[in-house]
């Protein structure tokens, strides 16, 4: 168990005696973005009587320049169009404005709202997008998120995932909680509360569940609970430590770390706790398994070459294969779900950073510029790697893009967080 624990970044053991808040959502903070930003005129949508607030265009605008792709114009003045059909690209591309987006709002019976949006290109003053919605108070969020995710995919080519969501570990006191919020950390909900530490939670590849571990019974075991109804049940409750679980993207097995064979070793088992199969074998430390977005390999940490460093095998079993040969310590990977990058913590001159390594040419680049990196997790879009980090003794999340450009702090005020994990595309 110890020469175990020297795997893991000293981050976690700084946070474990560091006190936490609670009872806030997060703040977002951005630096940087890409070279050539497209330049967005968002004109404010029509109101209706007693919509809810903050008004769709600011939520949709902040999710926007949180990317850091784009360059939001100043309307401030702009009327609200009644009738959408009216849309003068032209005009704002005369200001600048490679694209134009306009809406309304329109209160209906029984506390329900049409919301219409449009996306215009400017420079061909063609429509790219219209869409119509009938929704409740209670969905505006999500709304402003999925129209930010379109004008995203239209405009970049990639899938937006501002509807995405992620989790993070949180403790007041003696108390830790595992929440799930937002992808701009709005709308907290504390998913299980424990007076023991909670670490490693991970979604499900449909996003319905949490896989996580618990030491409420004074050892570490890997549990799996529903986030629509918060029922849970213990997937590997083993002698010795269960730890380190994660998903196969057919979403019906995990694999786990347990030393019930004394030695770290990892296994494959199924989500109800049956079917379980032993996968490295050895004497030395095998940890920290990802399985490749095929289902095909499982990324992993070892010890076996002297120093922590990146693993692959076979999701059949076989030799592992290492990846990682720079520098003597390299833990925590994580896979893009495109499968083209694997990110993980590597430490330099004492300094531990997030490290993305090109899975095809073997190239491998710093992100961060912080010294206490640990947990990396890609976004679903592949676009942005969220981690935790520290400054002074409090504990953050923070997220950089996957070319380094874009860096985003993400706190809660007096509070520490960490253990994040960043969850699938959300559809429902």
């Amino acid at each position: 168990m110890l020469r175990t624990a020297l795997l893991f970044p000293l981050f976690f053991l700084a946070l474990l005696s560091t006190p936490f808040a609670a009872h806030a959502v997060m703040e977002i903070q951005v630096v940087g973005g890409a070279a050539n930003k497209i330049a967005i005129a968002m004109v404010p949508f029509q109101t209706a009587p007693a919509q809810p607030s903050p008004a769709l265009t600011q939520l949709v605008g902040d999710d926007l320049k949180r990317s850091g792709q784009f360059n939001l114009l100043d309307t401030n003045g702009a009327p609200p169009l009644a009738d959408l059909a009216q849309a003068n690209p032209g005009v704002w591309r005369s200001k600048g404005a490679d694209a134009l987006v306009v809406g309304q709002v329109t209160a209906l019976p029984g506390g329900r709202f049409e919301v219409k949006f449009r996306l215009l290109d400017a420079v061909k003053q063609t429509q790219l997008a219209g869409f119509s919605y009938t929704i409740t108070a209670a969905q505006w969020r999500a709304t402003a998120h999925q129209i930010a995710d379109i004008i995203y995919e239209k405009l970049t080519g990639a899938r937006g995932a501002f509807s995405s969501r992620i989790a993070y570990v949180q403790k007041q006191g003696k108390r830790y909680e595992l929440k799930v919020a937002d992808a701009d950390g709005q709308n907290p909900r504390t998913v299980v509360r424990s007076g023991e530490p909670l670490i490693s939670p991970a979604f499900s590849p449909d996003g319905a569940s949490l896989v996580y571990v618990s030491f409420e019974d004074k050892k570490p075991i890997v549990y799996v609970q529903s986030l629509r109804d918060g029922a849970r049940h213990k997937v590997a409750a083993f002698k010795g430590s269960n730890s380190a679980p994660a998903w196969a993207p057919d979403g019906k097995r995990l694999a786990v770390v347990l030393t019930r064979d004394q030695a770290s070793q990892i296994y494959l088992i199924n989500v109800d706790g049956s079917g379980l199969t032993r996968l490295t074998q050895g004497g030395n430390i095998d940890t920290e398994p990802v399985f490749s977005p095929d289902g095909q390999s499982v990324y992993f940490t070892s010890d076996r070459g002297g120093s922590p460093q990146i693993y692959r095998v076979s999701a059949g079993g076989g030799e592992p294969k290492r990846l990682t040969f720079s520098g003597s310590y390299n833990v925590s990977p994580t896979i893009s779900p495109d499968g083209r990058y694997l990110a993980y913590i590597g430490r330099e001159d004492g300094r531990f950073r997030v490290v993305l390594l090109e899975l095809a040419s073997g190239q491998t680049r710093v992100l961060t510029d912080s010294a206490r990196d640990e947990s990396p997790s890609f976004a679903p879009n592949s676009k942005m790697i969220l981690y935790a980090t520290q400054a002074g003794n409090r504990g953050y999340l923070a997220a950089v893009s996957s070319d380094g450009r874009v860096k985003q702090r993400l706190s809660v005020q007096a509070a520490d967080v960490r253990e994040p994990a960043w969850g699938p595309f959300f559809n429902n």
